[in-house]
């Protein structure tokens, strides 16, 4: 079958689909049978209906029945819903939609994002699905639910993205030139983005992954002239992927925006509807949650919490009054004992290992984080925060020291039993135009944030205090390129108790089509829990 035949088959059920559901104006309209799609539009009210903008999507707690597919506007729409069927257009589900909001303080901009949460779905089936609103044309995409059970499949991850957009006017001060040459009026990117921010999501779509990991630090929009254009960019670069599989993110300290919401996370908040977690309030409302996939547990957790490190638009430490913690714990636990879970994963922002002269590690995640993934067995942690990539030999407690050195138990390279350590993964080059990839400790070094100091009388910020140290837990590093992510291929094994492994391949992307090169291969290996 050629691609021109598939592309006139998903045509084909895309129309059956809205045929099903009884909206044949619609299914009209889409093949030309009233208003031909180049007219003018009939009326003022169908030119004031915003189109549906940044489709992406979520998993439920059950990734195997549950999705959640979401959109945004920047004005009120009517009766946001979603059609879910089977590939031929067969309607499965159709769902209305909730309607969420906040205000930008920045810029007073009232933003809208529409969740529509479809359960009751088969696992492990491809599904296609329609966003629409009234007077909008439906969006479209597909998505597979997780496999329940032990199954193959593939994740992927990065950290710290940003956007390839030209956001901010750039303001020449009066009798001042431009050089020759220069574009009058000149744009710059105000968020750390880059056109590498573009290519990883390709070099995602290339994988073809079933869900993709994001481990904070999405957007910049905290730093950007205009916030909500940043996440509008944001959703317009990644809708290319996060339309097809479930982005699941962790939130990032550039996540955290000065007055939007008690602890600045409102933003985020209200783009995101991930799984529901105990322990939570409004103000810290998914900020922490888990999902299932086949054997795998997914579980991601909010660093600013605990981290000393004074990296937001305002100084949050501690501000879950250590319900997050309680709640990991007893996460972990219930994973740990759950004989249908084999792998454990937890995906963060700001990290425990760093070999290089940037952020650096933060001792509160040694201090509160690390002593449970040690005491729970967490396979796999993935992180950002550094924009480079980088992981640790399997570790397992801490020296002796004020800064709790992580203590590799293995030195292999190439396959690793994690029920001896956890292995953490640096997979911070997402795109940022501030890669740290050239700035590593030769030989490795770690500079650790110990304690964050007075405010500063003139910013208003915390100084961090770091303590040098040297990092015997550093196994692989990138010192040649930026960019990139991570790809984790599960296989379940053959048999009960048998072995069950994790194939993880760090790519370099190399291309501004997403073309890829293996940086590294190696395997996690370990028992299967049955």
């Amino acid at each position: 079958m050629t691609e021109r035949d598939e592309d006139a088959g998903l045509d084909v059920s895309r129309r059956r689909l809205l045929a099903a559901a009884g909206l044949g104006a619609v299914v009209a309209g889409m093949v030309g049978e009233t208003t031909p799609a180049d007219a003018a539009p009939s009326s003022l009210a169908a030119i004031e209906t915003p189109p549906v903008a940044g489709l992406h999507l979520q998993f439920g707690a059950d990734a195997a029945s549950e999705i959640v597919i979401s959109w945004h506007s920047l004005q009120p729409i009517h009766r946001p819903r979603v059609l879910v069927g089977r590939m031929d257009g067969r309607l499965e589900r159709a769902a209305e939609a909730r309607t969420v909001s906040y205000t930008d303080a920045k810029s007073g901009q009232l933003v809208y994002a529409h969740h529509a949460k479809v359960g009751r779905l088969r696992a492990n089936t491809a599904f296609l699905y329609a966003a629409l609103h009234e007077g909008a044309a439906p969006r479209f995409g597909t998505v597979r639910t997780a496999p329940r059970g032990r199954a193959a499949f593939t994740f992927t991850s990065f950290g710290d993205q940003g956007t390839p957009t030209l956001g901010r006017r750039v303001d020449v001060p009066a009798g001042s030139a431009l050089p020759a040459g220069t574009p009058n009026p000149l744009f710059v990117n105000d968020n750390l983005g880059s056109p590498a921010a573009a290519q990883t999501t390709l070099g995602v779509e290339r994988v073809q992954p079933l869900f993709h990991l994001f481990n904070g630090d999405l957007c910049y929009a905290n730093l950007a002239h205009d916030r909500v254009a940043a996440w509008w960019d944001f959703w317009e670069n990644n809708t290319r992927s996060a339309s097809r599989r479930p982005w699941m993110p962790s939130p990032g300290n550039h996540e955290n925006e000065l007055g939007n919401g008690p602890i600045g996370y409102r933003a985020y908040q209200t783009f995101f509807s991930v799984p529901e977690a105990a322990g939570q309030t409004e103000t810290t409302r998914g900020l922490w949650y888990a999902f299932t996939a086949g054997s795998v547990r997914v579980v991601s957790i909010a660093n600013d919490d605990v981290a000393y490190q004074d990296g937001g638009d305002s100084y949050v430490r501690g501000y879950s009054g250590g319900a997050q913690k309680a709640w990991l714990e007893a996460e972990l636990k219930a994973a740990r004992a759950d004989r249908a879970i084999d792998w454990i994963v937890v995906c963060m922002h700001q990290v425990a290992i760093s070999s290089a002269l940037a952020n650096g590690a933060d001792l509160g995640i040694r201090q509160e984080w690390t002593p449970l993934f040690d005491k729970y067995g967490v396979d796999l942690v993935v992180c950002g925060h550094e924009h480079h990539y980088e992981r640790s030999h399997p570790i397992r407690g801490g020296e002796a020291n004020a800064t709790l050195t992580p203590i590799p138990v293995a030195t292999g390279l190439d396959a690793i039993d994690t029920t001896k350590g956890t292995v953490h993964m640096v997979i911070g080059g997402g795109g940022t135009s501030k890669p740290t990839n050239e700035v590593f400790y030769n030989p490795p070094r770690c500079r650790v944030i110990v304690a964050a100091g007075p405010p500063d009388a003139h910013t208003g910020r915390r100084p961090s205090v770091y303590v040098v140290e040297p990092a015997p837990w550093s196994a692989a590093r990138n010192a040649a390129h930026a960019y990139g992510f991570a790809a984790f291929t599960v296989d379940p094994g053959t048999r009960a108790g048998g072995t069950t492994t994790i194939k993880v391949t760090y790519y370099d992307v190399v291309g501004v089509d997403g073309r890829l090169a293996a940086f590294e291969t190696f395997t996690l290996k370990r028992p299967r829990r049955d």
